[in-house]
């Protein structure tokens, strides 16, 4: 770019006076008012339909001759600048400086600033940089068909066992103390009644012809007795894993009328398949079989954890959502009902079936009563 002193007002042949803007320089006439702005400026300020066809017009030579260029004192090429006002302006065709006389400028249309997205409060910015957190942490964990392996060491020996582990639990707010009251006196109960089990589940378990003997307390009696402690470790695995979400969703009151009443139907369920067995039923897995249909119900897309294994050689863990595993197991208590059935089986599943359905139908009816504390899915 020529210094100030080489341009000249082409109006009145005296120098130019350097201006310099926060949108670039020009050069000004202090006794016309004219101006001398480059192209690459008018583009920066001014809309492109304010300059392009200007421009345009000028390189076709589409304009008469006009006065010297400010720059290299070449002829210039008067170019209509508005139809509608009648204006021209002069434009260089060789070092792209366009003449201004006073006050034309203000004809063009100036570009409007950029839009400026308004900033965020400070609670949505936390909350975008957590999402963004819990994005990056699931993508650490890799994909569900080779996922890592939880981090707790108690899920990863259980699951080793056998058991699903729940991988991501919806937020607990507050202790589960119905949940581990439960647990605990079925415990007791339990290990209790292993010193003379033989007698006690004669005695207090629920035998379907005598459904009624003790004024139907075996009903709730059988409840609390298990087969040995397998089986009662099995079901507080269960009642544990499960239970927290439910019990901290539905409140203690609902979370125990659902387990009291999954357990009653499932008994009832059990008596239905075969009224004339002699045999005991005890156990608490048709009460917590409405837990944990209530829970894959409700929380059906929250993950649990499989560990996939071959002796101890080869391990491989994989997520499943809730919803898909409980429709698997459901389907597996169904066969397996009709093997009870059959008398191929000593596992009360139609116990299982009526407790789920249970579970169903207290998600119908409950599944809207505290969705504050439901997880966002």
């Amino acid at each position: 770019m020529p210094d100030d002193t080489s341009l000249l007002c082409p109006r009145c042949q005296v120098p130019l006076k350097e201006v310099r803007t926060s949108g670039g320089i020009f050069y000004g006439c202090d006794l016309c008012g004219g101006r001398a702005v480059t192209i690459e400026l008018l583009r920066k300020r001014f809309t492109p339909e304010s300059i392009n066809p200007l421009w345009l017009h000028a390189m076709r030579g589409e304009g008469r001759v006009s006065v010297p260029c400010p720059s290299c004192r070449q002829p210039m090429i008067g170019v209509a600048l508005s139809a509608r006002a009648e204006i021209n302006v002069d434009v260089c065709q060789h070092c792209h400086f366009i003449w201004f006389d006073a006050h034309e400028v203000d004809t063009l249309v100036p570009r409007q600033p950029e839009p400026v997205a308004p900033e965020l409060p400070q609670k949505a910015r936390e909350m975008l940089a957590i999402a963004e957190v819990e994005r990056l942490s699931k993508q650490a964990e890799g994909p569900d068909i080779d996922s890592a392996a939880p981090e707790e060491s108690w899920k990863q020996i259980a699951a080793f066992l056998g058991m699903p582990v729940v991988f991501d639990a919806p937020e607990e707010q507050r202790k589960p103390w119905a949940t581990w009251l439960l647990s605990a006196t079925i415990i007791c109960v339990s290990l209790l009644a292993f010193l003379n089990l033989r007698d006690v589940v004669q005695r207090f378990g629920l035998i379907p012809v005598e459904a009624t003997r003790l004024s139907g307390l075996t009903f709730v009696t059988s409840f609390f007795l298990h087969a040995g402690i397998i089986h009662l470790a099995g079901n507080m695995y269960f009642l544990l894993a499960f239970g927290h979400a439910v019990e901290n969703f539905l409140r203690p009151l609902r979370y125990l009328a659902l387990i009291a009443l999954a357990a009653f139907i499932g008994d009832l369920a059990h008596i239905v398949l075969d009224p004339r067995s002699q045999t005991p039923c005890i156990g608490a897995s048709g009460g917590i079989a409405g837990v944990i249909t209530f829970y894959a119900l409700n929380f059906p897309r929250m993950r649990l954890a499989f560990l996939m294994r071959w002796g101890f050689v080869w391990f491989h863990w994989i997520r499943l959502p809730a919803w898909f595993v409980f429709v698997l197991w459901l389907l597996f208590q169904i066969i397996a009902t009709l093997e009870q059935r059959a008398g191929m089986s000593s596992v009360s599943s139609a116990a299982h079936l009526g407790g789920a359905a249970v579970g169903i139908l207290a998600w119908l009816v409950w599944r809207k009563t505290n969705n504050e504390s439901r997880v966002p899915e």
